[in-house]
């Protein structure tokens, strides 16, 4: 038992200058990272929001503009299908989450009831909802129809709303640059931000809150912007200005009916006009919107087309000639900054439904120093004590734990890095309490040994037993706690889960280095030094 193998001997040490190697980083200055060789490792554990600063953003999905909106859209369905089947109809309206409408023909209510089930949709995206249809349908009487959305739908629209926002966010922030940002669902209508190191939570909100819903639609040139009410089939829109935010904003007349939907882009990027120099977004469609948009421009050369987004009309130029190929560019009086800002709203696409900002808040750079500062200091004292502690209790013994100890906290410093976790002041805490653990296998050894040197064994004999025997309460400690921290994470959200990660992955390297290390430390001592007593 007290004979290790060249091969047991030789992973132990590969594991343990491997782990050295990968948490050296995190004790270098950035200066001095970016001089290290490529050949080795070099990145250092990322910081959570309460170590290095950055933005907090609290965000609340409206799923009633979602309904408002399928809504809407059900009635542009049913007036389309009974204007081509020729079908008198008045009062179509919406009403949140109801669709009515009255045939004024009453020779045609059978036609016009199997149009509407035609118009219907069929929910998808469930097992469960295969083969039924998202709205129920009934009639009061006198000609009138009633489309009511089913709550099976409202639910499977609600989980699909979310799980896209959720995507769309990450899409759009991770084009930003930052690094291990943190996006996760917060109850049933809520979406929690945190963005480490951006210390402006405004430029945050305006990336993440805008809906993003981009079309091509033809612009009435013969409406007049300035009237109350639009023309049937019209809609009056303010052009952006994102240079001139102050200045009265000029109206443009466009048609409601969207001629390329904003979801034919596949890329947007921003550059510069080769004329004029100005900021500008170029953009490129999928083969099918450059179909559309070469059908539109063929037909509409000499016309105005506006390019909308969230009912702002951001450019509304005259089609010069055909556009085909389904790239362009967008103009539109932006800064450097919004062309660049615009181009990571359209790449990520369009928010299923809007983002209404909650909460905000800023953690500061300085904040977040105190607090790795408290955390360094805590962690240099933890580990003090209780390496102070061992060798008082066990002697040469108890500095052999010592240094398992020490190379336990760094293995998991590399873990953490190797894995690309963020470290938190949770996990900070969690890495603390670690250390106090990790020295409990080497408790139950070196007791164990006591033990069995009263009960009249020689030394070599002890030693043997007392690593053998302390070997199964050992398992069943650590996996008792390892559980305990899959829980943690698994239940809990934010902190919680960086405490339970850096408890997790302590665990794990703890019991490597307390019945490794150690055992391994204590044979090439025992084999050095050939004592002929053992005092622990």
């Amino acid at each position: 038992m007290l004979q290790v193998s060249i091969w047991t001997r030789l992973i132990t040490l590969i594991i343990v200058v491997g782990g050295i190697l990968l948490a050296l980083p995190n004790a270098l200055s950035p200066e001095m990272r970016a001089k290290i060789p490529k050949f080795l490792p070099s990145s250092a554990v990322n910081l959570g929001l309460d170590l290095q600063g950055g933005s907090y953003l609290l965000l609340a999905v409206d799923f009633d503009q979602v309904t408002r909106d399928r809504a809407e859209t059900l009635v542009g369905d049913i007036r389309a299908a009974f204007r081509k089947a020729h079908i008198p109809l008045t009062d179509l309206n919406a009403h949140g989450d109801t669709v009515s409408v009255r045939v004024t023909d009453t020779s045609r209510l059978a036609e016009a009831r199997t149009l509407l089930q035609s118009v219907n949709p069929a929910m998808t995206g469930s097992v469960l909802s295969v083969g039924g249809k998202e709205y129920e349908m009934t009639e009061p009487g006198g000609g009138v129809f009633t489309l009511r959305m089913l709550d099976a739908y409202k639910a499977l629209t609600r989980q699909q709303v979310m799980d896209q926002s959720i995507e769309v966010v990450r899409r759009r922030i991770d084009a930003l640059g930052t690094r291990e940002p943190s996006i996760q669902k917060s109850g049933e209508d809520r979406i929690l931000v945190q963005v480490p190191g951006l210390q402006d939570p405004t430029q945050l909100k305006k990336i993440v809150g805008k809906t993003a819903k981009l079309s091509f639609q033809l612009v009435d040139e013969q409406a007049n912007p300035m009237a109350q009410v639009a023309p049937i089939g019209d809609e009056i829109l303010p052009v952006l200005d994102d240079k001139n935010k102050n200045a009265p904003a000029r109206m443009v007349v466009v048609q409601r009916r969207i001629m390329v939907a904003g979801e034919r882009l596949v890329d947007a990027q921003p550059g510069f006009d080769p004329q004029t120099g100005v900021p500008v977004v170029n953009f490129r469609m999928d083969s099918v919107g450059a179909r559309q948009f070469g059908d539109v421009t063929k037909e509409r050369v000499g016309h105005r087309f506006a390019i909308v987004l969230d009912k702002q009309v951001i450019t509304d130029p005259v089609i010069n000639s055909v556009i085909l190929g389904g790239s362009g560019y967008i103009t539109g009086n932006f800064t450097s900054q919004g062309a660049n800002d615009m181009s990571i709203l359209l790449r990520a696409g369009a928010l299923p439904a809007p983002l209404k900002p909650l909460e905000e808040r800023s953690v500061g750079a300085e904040l977040g120093a105190d607090s790795i500062s408290a955390g360094r200091y805590s962690a240099m004292a933890g580990l003090g004590l209780v390496a102070l502690f061992m060798i008082l209790r066990y002697g040469l013994f108890g500095l052999f734990a010592d240094i398992a100890l020490t190379l336990n906290v760094v293995l998991l410093l590399a873990a953490l890095t190797a894995f690309g976790a963020t470290l938190t002041l949770p996990g900070i805490a969690g890495i603390v309490l670690t250390m106090g653990m990790a020295v409990d296998a080497n408790v139950l050894i070196y007791e164990r040994i006591r033990e069995e040197q009263r009960n009249g064994r020689t030394m070599l004999a002890a030693i043997d037993t007392g690593f053998r025997r302390a070997m199964a309460t050992i398992i069943d400690a650590n996996m008792t706690h390892l559980i305990a921290s899959l829980i943690l994470f698994e239940l809990g959200t934010g902190p919680i889960q960086g405490f339970a990660v850096a408890l997790g992955v302590g665990i794990i390297t703890s019991f490597f280095t307390s019945v490794m290390v150690t055992r391994l430390v204590v044979i090439t001592w025992l084999n050095a030094v050939r004592p002929r007593k053992l005092t622990i």
